[in-house]
């Protein structure tokens, strides 16, 4: 075996030297046919992945991917290439294919690598790489028991299946104006999905947890427990009249929120002026005490990473204070477009969080008289241009502060800038599970179209 492919087969800090080599020889290649400046990136995943379903195993995977991927610029020419091979004449090759691009590419004004003071001077550990010796029988075994937990009802009529994972990866990232840093990384989980069925028809609910460190994950029990519940829950869903109700966002949900707002203030939006939040910046866009911030630093989470994709150093930062826009999402391309500054987001954000209210989710419910949790959105609804937001949704009636009645096949419809000022309350109850940690969010009266 190869000493790269041994890489592949055990991932962890100690073979960066290895991959910063082949990243260094990439650079060095692009040097030698004549590039003016270049970047490359090496990455590597491995995993195990287990899926099952009514008892059965229906899949194991064990996957092993790697890719070096080059830019090169001729002044300000720019050409990519990527490879699945790093051997040494795959390499030479796609050196040469992106060399060859860039020699037919138009000029771009704003193109090239960081200058060496932008460039990130030290890679924090961030406490990210936590293997989990799990076989291929154990697994098994956990997705076997998650499904059989989630099963445990006679209500229960059919199952999508349990899975369980583990991978690492590494990250190696490295340009011609002395950047040479990489990382390591794992990330692990259990899911279930099942169907449920009564007299009024079926319904389908999933759970799962997921994170970098094994131990810390909700037990394949517990998932299985978790997505049983949910799915029973629905069963007897009916259709809401059609009325302008407050709408309460669980916390997965909520999520999804902040996530459009992210994709609002980032700079492939705005410099296409497409985003109805350019040249919003210094504007009250939430309510007052509203703050979202970027904390990529923080040890273990799950978006947590020392530099962007630009190798320039991710810092703490808000987006938001006190409801006003104080900053943009800005890679260095897009801050060259804007002529801004870079953000440290040039591979988006890590670890947003919106601040709460010092509400739990019960409390948040009991300033309901009449309204909507919604627990479940789908469609593609949303328009960042013109802010218009209508997505189909599933969820709960809720009446007097007590969730009533499962409810589904409704709409809700608003737009975004007024669902962000119409924030009433940030709750306390945050999935941590995804990038951005939020709680669930009650808005101020949207429109259900229903019955």
């Amino acid at each position: 075996m190869s000493e790269n492919a041994s890489v592949t087969a055990n991932l962890g800090p100690q073979h960066l030297g290895t991959a910063r080599d082949t990243v260094a020889q990439v650079l060095e290649e692009a040097k030698r046919q004549g590039a003016s400046a270049a970047e490359a990136q090496l990455s590597l995943a491995q995993g195990l992945s287990v899926d099952v379903r009514l008892g059965e195993v229906e899949t194991v995977e064990f996957h092993r991917d790697r890719g070096v991927a080059v830019t090169v610029f001729f002044g300000q020419r720019k050409g990519q290439a990527s490879t699945s091979d790093d051997s040494p004449e795959s390499l030479r090759d796609a050196v040469a294919a992106a060399c060859a691009i860039a020699r037919h590419t138009e000029e771009d004004h704003y193109a090239g690598i960081a200058r060496p003071d932008q460039l990130a001077k030290e890679v924090p550990d961030l406490d990210l790489y936590h293997p989990w010796a799990l076989s291929t029988e154990q697994a098994i075994d956990e997705a076997l028991r998650c499904e059989n937990v989630a099963r445990d009802d006679a209500r229960i009529v059919n199952s999508e299946g349990a899975s369980v994972s583990t991978g690492s990866s590494l990250r190696v990232l490295g340009t011609s104006a002395g950047f040479l840093q990489g990382y390591a990384g794992t990330f692990h989980s259990r899911g279930c999905a099942v169907v449920a069925e009564d007299d009024q028809g079926m319904q389908r609910d999933f759970w799962y947890d997921g994170g970098r460190h094994p131990d810390r994950l909700a037990s394949a029990e517990q998932v299985g427990e978790r997505a049983r519940e949910r799915t029973l829950a629905r069963l007897g869903a009916g259709i809401p009249e059609t009325a302008e109700l407050p709408v309460l966002l669980a916390p997965e949900i909520a999520a999804g929120l902040l996530g459009h707002f992210i994709s609002a203030i980032s700079g492939g939006a705005l410099y296409r002026r497409a985003s109805f939040l350019r040249d919003r910046l210094g504007e009250r866009l939430f309510p007052a005490g509203t703050d979202i911030r970027e904390q990529p630093l923080l040890p273990g989470a799950n978006g947590s990473a020392p530099f962007d994709g630009d190798g320039l150093p991710t810092r703490n930062q808000a987006f938001v204070e006190d409801g006003v826009l104080r900053g943009y999402s800005l890679g260095l391309y897009a801050a060259r477009r804007l002529d801004m500054t870079p953000t440290g987001n040039g591979s988006g954000i890590h670890n947003l969080s919106i601040s709460n209210t010092g509400e739990d989710f019960a409390a948040l419910l009991r300033r309901i008289d009449r309204g909507i949790l919604v627990t479940e959105v789908m469609g593609q609804g949303v328009n960042l241009v013109t802010g218009d937001y209508s997505r189909g949704a599933s969820g709960f009636w809720i009446e007097n502060g007590v969730i009533r009645q499962p409810l589904q096949e409704f709409t809700i419809a608003g737009n975004l800038g007024e669902m962000f000022a119409g924030i009433q309350g940030s709750g306390t109850d945050v999935d941590r599970r995804g990038n951005i940690a939020c709680g669930s969010l009650l808005l101020s009266p949207m429109k259900i179209a229903g019955a």
